[in-house]
């Protein structure tokens, strides 16, 4: 069996899920699962399917028929994605390494349905840990003034690896307008979700110092507006008197990379749909 996910959306209208189940058994393929949602607040609709069937897949031939049977009549965005294929990502990285390690493992080990094509850094603290891993390192510097030539090095890159995702892997550097456009929907971030109340440098410090309570990490797409793109995932723990600003820092980057894990797998899994300022995350 091939497997294939469908995911869809537009407007709200009756006959939509009927038209494209009807769209996949006209082919012979049989739904593994499906789900959906109508937001009442937006009238837009969302869907994934997950169909499988004998033989091979000419995904060209059936991008053309969906976008004639389906995406057409209803005006909507939809796709076609095969799973058999890895999703592969271009890794940014500064000098904080507990994400990229996190995602380093999950990849050579398979629990995760994705490949690293490339690390990106501005710095040149973790080459020896990639290249063991056998992936490209590029050492990209950046300062004021070769700010935009670092970018355009790094769209020739992204061309270059075929890559279906930027991920942002605490990344200290802010992408132009610009850049964040070119990869709408295609780059993620993650950081602390002390904000907006403890900015700049040494946020734990700031929180232990007001004696925070609960503390936690939000994974989202990366926009113009500097860390208020479309959420994806978070998570977070309660803290306690007991814990120093070492603790917090130690257990927030335990959650950072848990939460840019699961937001980074349910990208790839097609499992996130924007919706405008939100998303829907299928599960």
């Amino acid at each position: 069996m091939r497997d294939l996910i469908l995911t869809l959306s537009c407007t709200d209208r009756p006959g939509i899920v009927a038209l494209v189940a009807g769209f996949l058994a006209d082919r012979g393929f049989t739904i593994r699962d499906s789900q959906q949602f109508g937001d009442v607040d937006t009238g837009l609709f969302f869907m994934r399917v997950h169909a499988a069937r004998e033989g091979a897949l000419d995904l060209r031939t059936l991008r053309e028929e969906l976008l004639d049977t389906v995406a057409g009549p209803l005006n909507a965005e939809a796709r076609l994605h095969d799973p058999s294929q890895p999703h592969r990502m271009l890794v940014m990285v500064s000098k904080q390494g507990h994400c990229l390690n996190d995602l380093l493992h999950r990849v050579r080990t398979g629990s995760m349905p994705a490949s690293i094509s490339a690390v990106v850094s501005n710095h040149e603290s973790f080459r020896d840990l990639v290249e063991w891993h056998g992936i490209p390192y590029h050492h990209i510097p950046v300062s004021p003034d070769s700010k935009r030539s670092a970018e355009d090095e790094l769209r020739k890159l992204v061309a270059t690896y075929a890559v279906d995702t930027v991920v942002l892997a605490r990344y200290m550097q802010i992408l132009s307008d610009d850049l964040c456009r070119d990869l709408t929907g295609r780059a993620i971030n993650i950081h602390h979700s002390l904000l907006p109340s403890f900015k700049g440098a040494r946020p734990y410090n700031q929180a232990y110092a007001r004696g925070v309570k609960v503390i936690g990490a939000t994974a989202h797409y990366v926009t113009a507006d500097l860390d208020e793109g479309p959420i994806i995932e978070q998570d977070f723990t309660r803290a306690d008197h007991t814990m120093d600003a070492s603790d917090l820092i130690a257990i927030g980057r335990d959650l950072e990379a848990l939460a840019l894990a699961r937001a980074v797998t349910a990208h790839a899994e097609q499992r996130v749909l924007l919706n405008g300022s939100k998303t829907v995350v299928f599960r």
